[in-house]
């Protein structure tokens, strides 16, 4: 049977995918933007994955992709798409070859990114927030099921995979129907990020449930002697030092739900191969939005909700969590808005 991630609705369907959630600025796009010098991209033919067996597209640079120039650098750079440029497939040109490792499914990384209106070549949307004026946004590329149209979500994960960590790539996207405009998609991959929680430990809370962590990060919690709580209750357990989680922002997490009742395990990103999850804080009970909602990314928490902020009072069965006082362990990986207006 397929896990959800924590405290999801019982409505929503998880599928393996990216973990990126595109923004409602387009049907089938985008993101991502940080870049290098002022020229074309530059295209070899073919941008020469170290391991294109593992690519989801392995896209190609085209006519489209290489028409579009880029000036100036960072957040600051200036997309164009010519006038006249035909955008009919999918293309990606290499704009600037990183040194670093390559990205590969499965990997987490930290990136940049425009999307450009290619017809008007307006900025529909950007990674632009906080008090740099950049928020590296998150992809965690993963090995889908089956092959994946690359104008979905999945357009983060083939413009980025199978090139250097610091590698800038323009990707073209034709317009998914008559009514609707060709798109660009600027993308810079920041650097590779941590699948565990890398802030500062700080000192337990007396009552919470105990924590201890294993080699690779996986917790194990003990439940205290004594009644379940009344109320919510947060402690955190790592201290991170990123940008802080606001309401409805897409959270990239680890994490291990037990109940309250025995110790038992009913959900953990953990039990599948540490794959880390990705959700709207919106989108969840209101126990674990709380306990997201104003934590640092890279800090790590413990959640205990009460039945009325998990999933409700009611009759308990194998399948069901009603009744049931929950205990998460989360890591907070990343967070990113889900639309930022471009500025």
């Amino acid at each position: 049977m397929e896990c959800l991630p924590p405290a999801i609705p019982r409505s929503f369907t998880v599928r393996k995918r990216p973990l990126l959630v595109l923004s409602t600025v387009a049907a089938a796009t985008l993101l991502l933007a940080g870049c290098s010098g002022s020229s074309a991209p530059e295209s070899s033919g073919t941008p020469e994955p170290t391991a294109s067996s593992s690519c989801l597209a392995d896209l190609q640079p085209g006519s489209g992709s290489d028409a579009v120039t880029v000036d100036g650098t960072g957040a600051a750079a200036k997309v164009t798409v010519p006038a006249g440029t035909e955008i009919a497939n999918a293309e990606r040109s290499v704009v600037v070859k990183g040194e670093g490792d390559d990205v590969m499914p499965g990997d987490l990384v930290s990136l940049r990114y425009q999307l450009i209106d290619a017809t008007t070549n307006e900025v529909l949307s950007t990674s632009a927030r906080g008090q740099d004026g950049v928020l590296p946004a998150l992809l965690a590329v993963q090995q889908p099921q089956q092959m994946v149209d690359p104008t979905q979500s999945t357009v983060f994960t083939v413009a980025a995979e199978c090139l250097p960590v610091g590698s800038s790539v323009v990707l073209t996207l034709p317009a998914s129907s008559a009514e609707t405009h060709p798109s660009v998609l600027y993308i810079e991959t920041i650097a590779e990020l941590p699948t565990t929680a890398s802030g500062s430990d700080v000192d337990a809370t007396k009552g919470m449930p105990e924590v201890k962590l294993d080699e690779s990060g996986s917790p194990t919690i003990t439940i205290p002697d004594g009644d379940a709580p009344t109320e919510t209750q947060v402690a955190v357990l790592k201290e991170g030092d990123g940008p802080v989680v606001a309401s409805g922002d897409l959270v990239t997490v680890q994490y291990r739900g037990v109940k309250w009742s025995d110790g038992t395990e009913f959900d953990s990103s953990w039990s599948r191969d540490a794959e880390p999850a990705q959700f709207q804080t919106t989108s969840v009970v209101t126990g674990f939005k709380t306990a997201l909602e104003g934590q640092k990314v890279g800090s790590q928490v413990v959640v205990v909700m009460p039945p009325k902020d998990g999933y409700g009072e009611g009759e308990i069965n194998d399948t069901d969590l009603k009744g049931e006082t929950l205990v998460f362990v989360v890591d907070i990986l990343g967070t990113t808005p889900i639309e930022v207006a471009a500025q």
